[in-house]
């Protein structure tokens, strides 16, 4: 891994815009179906929404039903840092970009194999880049 991502809270105010510094920085969730990745069925990466790395692959994309974009692992085993969550009396797993620290959403143990994990990520906290668009 490389060196963290550190910004200011009015330098990450001035390069996201309100709902994804909401989301990213305060931890926020967007509303279920809302968000336009979670329609997404193309080839490529989502990328973090703060920082641009890279957190997930599309073929580790499913659909879940929850309403966010849903993946069953990370791109790498570093991409991704994690933390006990205990917010409105729940106690979840909370999934954060390990480059810059922000909220991405919760990780359940009820996803498919071949890990049994459910990365459910805010849609607004990612940004895809399309694999013809890599190349």
């Amino acid at each position: 891994m490389t060196d963290k991502v550190r910004k200011t809270d009015a330098e990450w105010r001035q390069v996201l815009d309100p709902e994804r510094y909401a989301v990213l920085r305060q931890a926020a969730t967007e509303p279920a179906f809302s968000g336009e990745l979670y329609y997404n069925h193309e080839d490529g990466i989502y990328r973090c929404g703060a920082c641009g790395a890279e957190l997930f692959r599309s073929d580790t994309k499913f659909e879940s039903g929850s309403g966010w974009p849903s993946f069953f692992e990370p791109v790498s085993e570093d991409a991704v840092e994690t933390e006990v969550d205990t917010t409105y009396g729940m106690r979840r797993i909370e999934v954060r970009c390990a480059a810059c620290d922000s909220h991405l959403g919760h990780v359940f143990p009820d996803g498919p194999q071949p890990t049994g994990l459910r990365y459910c990520i805010n849609s607004c906290a990612l940004d895809f880049e399309q694999a013809d668009a890599a190349s």
